[in-house]
């Protein structure tokens, strides 16, 4: 798990090859991956909303603006953020194989799933931030595992579905433009449940 994790963010044209050949299941994806991973913004998340609390700016009278979590509204929080995510995956696998019924060595879904766990692992990683949530701090982590997300889609897709360059770049367009309303929806909802976990403080 972890050779993949470095090689996708070092060389992510040779890791994809190794990827491809491995013929991976997706229990075993989930198993040494994606549920890893995945945890990475949750336990994160709820290290910094309970013990340091999100930081807004300063009030008006000069001081830090820090909401915290309470740990037993957390905990609940937190394992709805990490189905979540791991339902965002499978989503995202599923787009990947709908996107590829058109070519004609169209891939299993399984092979997908794979994919898509694996493209998300800098999206993941970003999670880090959260152990010190300030806003604009994490906006600016997600917004650069966004891009290295997408780099990845670019790269990776056009060689795991067998077709030319310019057929990849548009495939990789849909799946990213589809991917981006997957990962609003998932921020919407995260913004909401930990708002409303503040609010019961």
């Amino acid at each position: 798990m972890i050779n993949h994790v470095w090689g996708l963010l070092t060389h992510p044209n040779r890791e994809w090859q190794e990827i491809s050949s491995e013929n991976e299941t997706v229990s075993h994806l989930y198993g040494h991956h994606v549920l890893i991973l995945a945890a990475v913004p949750v336990v994160c998340s709820f290290i910094g909303t309970t013990l340091v609390g999100w930081h807004f700016g300063t009030s008006e009278t000069g001081l830090a603006e820090r909401v915290q979590v309470a740990p037993s509204t957390a905990i609940l929080l937190a394992i709805i953020f990490y189905g979540l995510i791991l339902a965002a995956v499978w989503l995202m696998g599923n787009v990947v194989h709908w996107l590829a019924r058109r070519y004609p060595s169209r891939p299993s879904l399984n092979r997908c799933v794979v994919f898509a766990g694996y493209m998300a692992t800098p999206m993941f990683l970003s999670g880090i931030v959260s152990l010190y949530p300030i806003v604009w701090l994490c906006l600016l982590a997600g917004i650069i595992g966004l891009c290295y997300t997408a780099y990845l889609l670019f790269a990776g897709l056009p060689s795991f579905l067998g077709i030319d360059r310019g057929e990849g770049i548009r495939a990789s367009s849909a799946a990213l433009a589809i991917g981006i309303l997957v990962l609003e929806a998932l921020l919407a909802l995260t913004v909401l449940l930990w708002s409303y976990g503040a609010s019961l403080v």
